[in-house]
Parts: C-alpha cells; sequence; structure tokens
C-alpha cells in the first residue's frame, strides 16, 4: 500500500519529502501545483510522513474519505508516464 499526497500540499509544494525518500519516488514538475507519490516505486518507509510540514501524506488506508480522489491523482499523474 502506498502513501498519498493530498491537499494540504497544493500550492505549497514544500520538498522535505523528496529530501527523505530513500526511492526518489516523490516527483513534481514546475507548472504542478503539488508534489505526487509514485504508488508502483513507494516502498511504505514512511520517511516523508513526519516531515511534512502540513500534514498532506497519509498511508493509502488512512486517507480522509474527503480526499479519497487523491489515490487517482498520485496513480495517474501525467509526469509518470517515460519515467
Amino acid at each position: 500500500m502506498a502513501y498519498i499526497i493530498a491537499e494540504p500540499c497544493i500550492d505549497l509544494k514544500d520538498a522535505s519529502c523528496v529530501d527523505v525518500c530513500p526511492v526518489d519516488c516523490i516527483h513534481t514538475t514546475d507548472e504542478d501545483n503539488m508534489y505526487y507519490i509514485h504508488p508502483d516505486e513507494c516502498i511504505d518507509c514512511a520517511a516523508c510522513d513526519p516531515v511534512c510540514p502540513v500534514t498532506a501524506i497519509f498511508e493509502e488506508s488512512d486517507l480522509p474519505t474527503e480526499w479519497s480522489h487523491f489515490i487517482a491523482l498520485n496513480r495517474d499523474w501525467p509526469g509518470w508516464e517515460g519515467r
């Protein structure tokens, strides 16, 4: 089960999570308004969770229901193509 980045990350884009990720599975582009976690690359280590300054990172099973659409947003982010 992967970790998910949700709504609190929008327009913040603090890179603390990227800095601690041991498998480099968190990405964004300059045009995006948040970061995304690749669900197949995430090893569920939880290193990103405690460093997020806005509590935007959740284990998929703990994601608040109102943000459940962020599962698809992380999984289907167009930036994964060609990676």
